[in-house]
């Protein structure tokens, strides 16, 4: 998977043997060079960097489904997926026996006192992960799970409230197999985010891109409750007062929790180009393939 790049070999079997420490670490780590070097442009150099290689996408549950129940590979190098996940060095979508799947508790649930449950959320889409992931993973309690259950997993995940993302990372072959389920208050990703959004030239360095929607309102039919602030990771909809609701395409992700929530049916999600091509297989087949 890594060819003669050594150094990514041994830095994928860490991140993986020592999940939940490695995220511990990260995330300190993270912290120690926001307070040590604060807003100066060594410290955005310093996030782009580890950026440039560590990265989520957004996926919609709709995308998702079509991820979890793939019959055959899917593999498209770098030159034609861009506009899916652009980033300078994890950037290929690489899905090999997509129907071996398995399941590890989640290193974010794990690094926390008092984390989210269920913790075995995380999972491997295709036999190279999976499969190591079975050998070392097992104070993880790794198994090999059906499509049937990786997507009950995801169902459950998202009436619990989370949200799904494909991971990738050079050190992990930057292929897209990993997905997970993703809270607000355990992820590293999502602090991650939060991190580097604090410091000089944050806005333009994020490890979590869109899943290319964004969630639209239908101000007719939108009956000003309030669930879709109270859902939204992002803070892409917020209440001013208690009626009105203001949007922001712009922070939005695309994650469709807030549509699924909409008692009266006022949100939809719609693509955006401006956000790039959603992580959709279909798409991926019949027009990149």
């Amino acid at each position: 998977m890594h060819g003669w790049r050594v150094d990514r070999a041994a830095h994928n079997w860490l991140y993986f043997v020592f999940y939940d420490l490695y995220v511990r670490v990260f995330l300190r780590a993270g912290n120690l060079v926001g307070k040590v070097l604060g807003r100066t442009s060594l410290s955005s150099r310093m996030f782009a960097m580890v950026y440039d290689r560590y990265h989520a996408k957004v996926v919609t549950m709709d995308d998702a489904v079509k991820i979890l129940t793939l019959n055959e590979d899917v593999i498209v190098g770098p030159d034609r997926t861009e506009r899916i996940i652009p980033f300078p060095h994890a950037n290929s979508i690489i899905l090999k026996e997509p129907d071996f799947i398995a399941v590890m508790d989640c290193p974010c649930r794990l690094a926390r006192v008092d984390g989210c449950r269920p913790v075995n959320v995380c999972m491997a889409v295709g036999r190279t992960t999976a499969q190591f992931w079975l050998e070392h993973g097992q104070k993880y309690h790794a198994r090999k799970i059906s499509q049937e259950e990786a997507l009950s997993i995801l169902r459950e995940a998202h009436n619990r409230g989370n949200i799904t993302t494909s991971w990738f990372k050079v050190a992990t072959g930057g292929r897209t197999g990993v997905i997970c389920a993703c809270c607000t208050c355990c992820c590293g990703g999502l602090e991650g985010m939060r991190l580097v959004k604090k410091f000089k030239g944050g806005q333009d360095v994020s490890n979590i891109i869109s899943s290319g929607y964004v969630a639209t309102v239908d101000s007719s039919a939108c009956e000003s409750c309030g669930l879709c602030a109270w859902t939204c990771f992002f803070e892409a909809a917020r209440m001013e007062g208690q009626s009105r609701l203001v949007q922001d395409n712009a922070a939005c992700l695309g994650c469709g929790l807030c549509v699924e929530r909409c008692p009266a049916g006022a949100r939809k999600l719609e693509a955006d180009p401006s956000k790039g091509l959603p992580l959709d297989i279909d798409l991926v087949r019949n027009e990149l393939g």
